[in-house]
Protein backbone atom coordinates (compact mmCIF):
# COMPACT_ATOMS: atom_id res chain seq x y z
CA UNK A 1 0.00 0.00 0.00
CA UNK A 2 1.34 3.85 -0.46
CA UNK A 3 0.75 5.85 1.89
CA UNK A 4 0.05 9.80 0.54
CA UNK A 5 0.48 12.28 3.14
CA UNK A 6 -3.01 14.58 2.30
CA UNK A 7 -2.37 18.19 2.27
CA UNK A 8 -4.50 20.73 4.10
CA UNK A 9 -4.59 23.90 2.74
CA UNK A 10 -6.07 27.48 4.80
CA UNK A 11 -7.25 30.63 3.82
CA UNK A 12 -3.77 31.84 3.42
CA UNK A 13 -4.03 29.66 0.35
CA UNK A 14 -3.80 31.92 -3.05
CA UNK A 15 -5.04 30.03 -6.44
CA UNK A 16 -3.50 30.85 -10.30
CA UNK A 17 -5.79 30.69 -13.38
CA UNK A 18 -3.71 28.64 -15.94
CA UNK A 19 -4.43 30.56 -19.16
CA UNK A 20 -3.24 28.90 -21.55
CA UNK A 21 -2.38 25.12 -22.33
CA UNK A 22 0.90 24.14 -21.07
CA UNK A 23 2.66 21.07 -22.41
CA UNK A 24 5.41 18.86 -21.32
CA UNK A 25 7.78 20.87 -23.80
CA UNK A 26 7.10 24.27 -21.58
CA UNK A 27 6.05 23.09 -18.50
CA UNK A 28 9.09 23.73 -16.50
CA UNK A 29 9.48 27.14 -17.93
CA UNK A 30 6.10 27.79 -17.27
CA UNK A 31 6.40 26.42 -13.01
CA UNK A 32 9.89 28.44 -12.82
CA UNK A 33 7.69 31.74 -14.23
CA UNK A 34 5.38 30.97 -11.35
CA UNK A 35 7.87 30.54 -8.95
CA UNK A 36 9.61 33.84 -9.41
CA UNK A 37 6.12 35.85 -9.83
CA UNK A 38 5.17 34.72 -6.57
CA UNK A 39 7.67 34.29 -4.55
CA UNK A 40 7.77 37.47 -3.43
CA UNK A 41 4.06 37.06 -2.21
CA UNK A 42 5.01 34.22 0.20
CA UNK A 43 6.15 34.60 3.49
CA UNK A 44 8.74 31.65 2.77
CA UNK A 45 10.81 31.17 -0.36
CA UNK A 46 8.55 29.29 -2.86
CA UNK A 47 10.23 26.50 -5.03
CA UNK A 48 8.87 24.48 -7.49
CA UNK A 49 9.08 21.53 -5.14
CA UNK A 50 6.82 23.21 -2.33
CA UNK A 51 4.33 24.47 -5.87
CA UNK A 52 3.88 20.95 -7.26
CA UNK A 53 3.74 18.59 -4.03
CA UNK A 54 0.81 21.09 -3.03
CA UNK A 55 -1.02 20.48 -6.19
CA UNK A 56 -0.45 16.31 -6.56
CA UNK A 57 -2.83 16.23 -9.59
CA UNK A 58 -0.13 17.85 -11.40
CA UNK A 59 1.99 15.01 -10.56
CA UNK A 60 -0.52 12.33 -11.66
CA UNK A 61 -1.37 14.01 -14.87
CA UNK A 62 2.86 13.94 -15.49
CA UNK A 63 2.99 10.45 -14.56
CA UNK A 64 0.14 9.75 -17.13
CA UNK A 65 2.28 11.14 -19.86
CA UNK A 66 4.27 7.70 -19.50
CA UNK A 67 4.23 6.01 -23.43
CA UNK A 68 3.40 3.07 -21.69
CA UNK A 69 0.36 4.01 -19.83
CA UNK A 70 -0.99 5.51 -23.23
CA UNK A 71 -0.23 2.59 -25.06
CA UNK A 72 -2.46 0.95 -22.52
CA UNK A 73 -5.35 3.18 -23.92
CA UNK A 74 -4.76 2.60 -27.34
CA UNK A 75 -3.07 6.08 -27.94
CA UNK A 76 0.26 5.81 -29.48
CA UNK A 77 2.53 9.03 -28.47
CA UNK A 78 5.13 10.14 -30.49
CA UNK A 79 6.83 13.35 -29.23
CA UNK A 80 6.03 13.17 -25.17
CA UNK A 81 6.71 17.01 -24.92
CA UNK A 82 3.61 18.33 -27.09
CA UNK A 83 1.22 16.09 -24.02
CA UNK A 84 -0.87 19.15 -22.53
CA UNK A 85 -0.11 18.35 -18.67
CA UNK A 86 -1.74 22.08 -17.34
CA UNK A 87 -4.93 22.36 -19.71
CA UNK A 88 -6.42 26.21 -20.14
CA UNK A 89 -9.07 26.56 -16.91
CA UNK A 90 -7.20 24.85 -14.34
CA UNK A 91 -6.08 26.16 -11.07
CA UNK A 92 -2.87 25.71 -8.95
CA UNK A 93 -2.82 26.20 -5.79
CA UNK A 94 0.18 28.46 -3.87
CA UNK A 95 0.71 26.95 -0.59
CA UNK A 96 -0.11 28.73 2.68
CA UNK A 97 2.37 29.32 5.34
CA UNK A 98 1.88 26.18 7.48
CA UNK A 99 1.66 24.13 4.28
CA UNK A 100 4.99 25.16 3.10
CA UNK A 101 6.09 24.42 6.52
CA UNK A 102 4.88 20.69 6.58
CA UNK A 103 6.32 20.32 3.05
CA UNK A 104 10.17 21.57 4.06
CA UNK A 105 10.01 19.39 7.39
CA UNK A 106 8.61 16.12 4.81
CA UNK A 107 11.78 17.21 2.80
CA UNK A 108 14.23 17.05 5.63
CA UNK A 109 13.14 13.66 6.84
CA UNK A 110 12.72 12.00 2.79
CA UNK A 111 15.43 9.30 2.20
CA UNK A 112 15.98 7.71 -1.14
CA UNK A 113 16.43 3.90 -0.62
CA UNK A 114 17.92 1.84 -3.38
CA UNK A 115 18.57 -1.97 -2.81
CA UNK A 116 20.90 -3.23 -5.75
CA UNK A 117 20.16 -6.50 -5.88
CA UNK A 118 16.79 -6.42 -5.12
CA UNK A 119 16.22 -3.73 -7.91
CA UNK A 120 14.05 -1.56 -5.51
CA UNK A 121 14.23 1.90 -5.28
CA UNK A 122 11.91 3.01 -1.96
CA UNK A 123 11.16 6.49 -0.62
CA UNK A 124 10.97 7.15 2.99
CA UNK A 125 9.63 9.91 5.44
CA UNK A 126 11.19 8.80 8.18
CA UNK A 127 10.09 5.11 8.84
CA UNK A 128 6.92 5.40 6.87
CA UNK A 129 7.73 3.94 3.27
CA UNK A 130 5.73 6.27 0.73
CA UNK A 131 6.91 4.53 -2.24
CA UNK A 132 8.47 1.38 -4.25
CA UNK A 133 9.62 1.51 -7.48
CA UNK A 134 11.29 -1.38 -9.74
CA UNK A 135 14.56 -0.47 -10.86
CA UNK A 136 17.12 -1.28 -13.22
CA UNK A 137 21.69 -1.03 -12.12
CA UNK A 138 24.92 -1.23 -13.85
CA UNK A 139 26.11 -4.11 -15.00
CA UNK A 140 28.75 -6.46 -13.77
CA UNK A 141 30.98 -5.74 -16.65
CA UNK A 142 33.92 -3.30 -17.22
CA UNK A 143 33.44 -1.67 -20.51
CA UNK A 144 35.28 1.28 -22.27
CA UNK A 145 32.69 4.60 -22.41
CA UNK A 146 34.13 6.90 -24.62
CA UNK A 147 32.16 9.52 -22.68
CA UNK A 148 34.60 8.37 -19.75
CA UNK A 149 37.43 8.35 -21.81
CA UNK A 150 38.39 5.14 -20.29
CA UNK A 151 37.43 1.37 -19.30
CA UNK A 152 34.68 1.90 -16.40
CA UNK A 153 33.53 -0.80 -14.03
CA UNK A 154 29.36 -0.60 -14.76
CA UNK A 155 28.48 -1.88 -11.06
CA UNK A 156 26.17 0.67 -9.59
CA UNK A 157 28.03 2.28 -6.63
CA UNK A 158 27.22 2.14 -3.07
CA UNK A 159 26.95 4.82 -0.65
CA UNK A 160 25.20 7.25 1.31
CA UNK A 161 24.90 10.83 0.19
CA UNK A 162 22.33 13.38 -1.12
CA UNK A 163 20.48 14.80 -4.41
CA UNK A 164 22.83 17.32 -5.36
CA UNK A 165 21.32 18.45 -8.95
CA UNK A 166 18.68 17.74 -11.47
CA UNK A 167 18.64 17.94 -15.13
CA UNK A 168 15.12 19.18 -15.71
CA UNK A 169 15.57 19.02 -20.09
CA UNK A 170 18.33 15.79 -20.40
CA UNK A 171 20.40 15.89 -23.98
CA UNK A 172 20.55 11.71 -24.05
CA UNK A 173 24.09 10.22 -25.10
CA UNK A 174 25.39 6.61 -25.91
CA UNK A 175 28.42 6.88 -23.34
CA UNK A 176 30.01 4.02 -25.57
CA UNK A 177 30.41 6.40 -28.15
CA UNK A 178 29.47 9.42 -27.07
CA UNK A 179 27.11 10.49 -29.81
CA UNK A 180 23.84 12.15 -29.30
CA UNK A 181 20.60 10.62 -30.14
CA UNK A 182 17.25 11.97 -30.14
CA UNK A 183 14.59 8.63 -30.53
CA UNK A 184 14.19 5.23 -28.43
CA UNK A 185 13.03 2.00 -29.95
CA UNK A 186 10.42 1.30 -27.30
CA UNK A 187 9.69 -2.45 -25.91
CA UNK A 188 6.75 -3.10 -28.16
CA UNK A 189 9.52 -1.82 -31.20
CA UNK A 190 7.63 1.19 -32.22
CA UNK A 191 10.18 4.27 -31.93
CA UNK A 192 9.21 7.65 -30.73
CA UNK A 193 11.05 10.95 -29.89
CA UNK A 194 12.71 10.85 -25.98
CA UNK A 195 10.67 12.18 -23.66
CA UNK A 196 11.91 14.98 -21.49
CA UNK A 197 11.53 13.65 -17.75
CA UNK A 198 14.31 15.01 -15.05
CA UNK A 199 17.13 13.54 -14.14
CA UNK A 200 18.71 13.20 -10.45
CA UNK A 201 22.50 13.30 -10.20
CA UNK A 202 23.17 12.08 -6.53
CA UNK A 203 26.52 12.68 -4.46
CA UNK A 204 27.70 9.50 -2.95
CA UNK A 205 30.45 9.42 -0.38
CA UNK A 206 31.15 12.60 -1.38
CA UNK A 207 31.61 11.66 -4.85
CA UNK A 208 29.89 12.40 -8.46
CA UNK A 209 30.50 8.81 -10.14
CA UNK A 210 27.63 10.34 -12.73
CA UNK A 211 25.40 7.30 -12.09
CA UNK A 212 21.96 9.07 -12.34
CA UNK A 213 18.77 7.96 -11.30
CA UNK A 214 16.61 8.56 -14.63
CA UNK A 215 14.02 7.19 -16.42
CA UNK A 216 13.98 4.23 -19.19
CA UNK A 217 12.24 3.86 -22.12
CA UNK A 218 12.65 0.08 -21.97
CA UNK A 219 10.77 -0.97 -18.50
CA UNK A 220 11.55 -4.80 -19.52
CA UNK A 221 14.98 -3.77 -18.65
CA UNK A 222 13.72 -3.19 -14.97
CA UNK A 223 14.38 -5.87 -12.34
CA UNK A 224 18.04 -6.63 -13.90
CA UNK A 225 21.75 -5.43 -14.01
CA UNK A 226 21.53 -3.82 -17.27
CA UNK A 227 22.45 -0.42 -17.51
CA UNK A 228 26.10 1.37 -17.43
CA UNK A 229 25.67 2.14 -13.86
CA UNK A 230 22.70 4.22 -13.80
CA UNK A 231 19.89 3.94 -11.94
CA UNK A 232 16.75 3.27 -14.18
CA UNK A 233 13.02 3.65 -13.32
CA UNK A 234 9.63 3.74 -15.54
CA UNK A 235 8.77 7.07 -16.68
CA UNK A 236 5.84 7.53 -14.33
CA UNK A 237 8.16 6.70 -11.59
CA UNK A 238 10.82 9.13 -12.76
CA UNK A 239 8.25 11.95 -11.71
CA UNK A 240 7.22 11.17 -8.67
CA UNK A 241 11.05 10.45 -7.47
CA UNK A 242 11.68 14.09 -9.13
CA UNK A 243 9.12 15.16 -6.67
CA UNK A 244 10.07 13.67 -3.43
CA UNK A 245 13.55 14.49 -3.73
CA UNK A 246 14.52 18.02 -4.03
CA UNK A 247 18.40 19.42 -4.35
CA UNK A 248 19.36 18.32 -0.62
CA UNK A 249 17.63 14.80 0.16
CA UNK A 250 19.44 12.17 1.79
CA UNK A 251 19.89 9.03 -0.28
CA UNK A 252 21.25 5.81 0.66
CA UNK A 253 22.39 3.24 -2.28
CA UNK A 254 23.23 0.01 -0.75
CA UNK A 255 23.80 -3.41 -1.66
CA UNK A 256 21.68 -6.19 0.81
CA UNK A 257 21.68 -9.87 -0.12
CA UNK A 258 18.93 -10.71 3.06
CA UNK A 259 15.65 -8.98 2.97
CA UNK A 260 12.28 -9.15 4.71
CA UNK A 261 9.37 -9.79 2.40
CA UNK A 262 5.70 -8.64 3.04
CA UNK A 263 5.26 -11.54 5.48
CA UNK A 264 7.93 -11.04 7.15
CA UNK A 265 10.03 -13.80 6.09
CA UNK A 266 13.75 -13.51 5.22
CA UNK A 267 14.40 -14.19 1.47
CA UNK A 268 18.27 -14.52 0.11
CA UNK A 269 18.77 -12.13 -2.95
CA UNK A 270 20.85 -13.22 -5.78
CA UNK A 271 24.15 -12.06 -5.64
CA UNK A 272 24.13 -10.22 -8.89
CA UNK A 273 27.84 -8.60 -8.40
CA UNK A 274 29.57 -11.85 -6.79
CA UNK A 275 30.50 -9.93 -3.48
CA UNK A 276 29.71 -13.12 -1.67
CA UNK A 277 32.17 -15.33 -3.40
CA UNK A 278 34.88 -12.72 -3.82
CA UNK A 279 34.79 -12.17 0.20
CA UNK A 280 35.57 -15.81 0.53
CA UNK A 281 38.29 -16.21 -2.06
CA UNK A 282 39.54 -12.87 0.36
CA UNK A 283 39.24 -14.93 3.73
CA UNK A 284 40.85 -18.26 2.20
CA UNK A 285 43.57 -16.25 0.89
CA UNK A 286 44.49 -14.72 4.11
Amino acid sequence: MVFKPTIQQNSESKLILVEKNITVGNYFQYIDSLVIKYDSMTPYKLTEHLLVRSNPWIIDTLQNTDYYRMMAKDSFVYDQKKMIVLPKGTKIIIPDSITAEKLLKSFEHTLIDINIPEFKLRIYEDSIQLYEFPVRVGRNEKKYLAMAKGTIDLKTKTGKGTIVSHVKDPDYYNPVDGKRYYTTRRDDQKVTLLPQIPFLEPEINGMRHGQLIHPTTNPVTLGKAYSNGCIGTKEADAWVIYYYAPVGTKINIRYDLQVIDSIGKTILLKDIYGYTKKDKILIINN
